[in-house]
């Protein structure tokens, strides 16, 4: 339990401590929308990885595994395509076009009644919609984890991330930026990876090694 704390206190303190210092190294607008366009790949790649690394993934990840097999995996794998086209495709012509944000993108590429109701709607489904729904998952898995870890009921737990855990998260990415996002990124990715890893090898350790696990998954 002490461990956690700790652990918990390092990504608090080391992840918020660092946009802080972008603050303001990085003054101006492109910095911070776009980390002045000098981002390096690994660095992008890595945060995207994190970013999509939430508290609860290696549950959903065992879970599916669990139930449907490696194949399970298929979920986010059909992503892809997509992905490379991104990467190798769109990522080059969002830069030739100088843009700062998608919002720009729409008011650029069309125009008039059509391109105001396009932002409106952009605006509803995914600013309102969609970013609440993905806020509810979210604040539910770490409402669960607050609770475990703290010993605290629903609703403390459900307190604490509504008015201390997610008022400081959206202070500290306003702080930094993109720039600041990033390197917090890093810092959490290379935190969590290595937690999982622990947590993978004394699971199996502490069940006698993959060969007593795959025999009492058999059974």
């Amino acid at each position: 339990m002490i461990a956690e704390h700790e652990i918990r206190a390092a990504r608090l303190g080391r992840g918020r401590w660092l946009p802080a210092d972008y603050a303001t190294a990085r003054p101006s607008t492109e910095d911070y929308f776009v980390s002045g366009r000098d981002v390096s790949w690994w660095l992008a790649g890595t945060s995207m990885v994190a970013t999509t690394f939430a508290a609860d993934t290696p549950l959903a990840v065992s879970g599916l595994v669990y139930t449907q097999g490696i194949a399970g995996n298929w979920l986010w794998w059909s992503f892809l395509p997509s992905g490379m086209m991104t990467v190798f495709l769109f990522a080059r012509l969002w830069r030739r076009s100088g843009l700062l944000t998608d919002v720009q993108f729409a008011e650029m590429r069309y125009a008039g009644r059509p391109a105001a109701f396009l932002r409106g709607f952009r605006a509803l489904y995914l600013g309102l919609l969609m970013n609440c729904l993905i806020l509810g998952w979210v604040t539910k898995a770490m409402t669960s984890i607050v609770g475990t870890t703290l010993g605290k009921s629903d609703a403390t737990s459900l307190f604490i991330c509504i008015f201390f855990l997610m008022p400081f998260t959206g202070f500290y990415v306003s702080l930094g930026g993109l720039w600041g996002v990033l390197w917090t990124d890093l810092f959490q990715f290379v935190l969590k990876m290595g937690i999982v890893i622990a947590v993978a090898y004394y699971g199996i350790k502490a069940v006698g090694g993959m060969g007593a696990l795959l025999t009492k998954l058999a059974a």
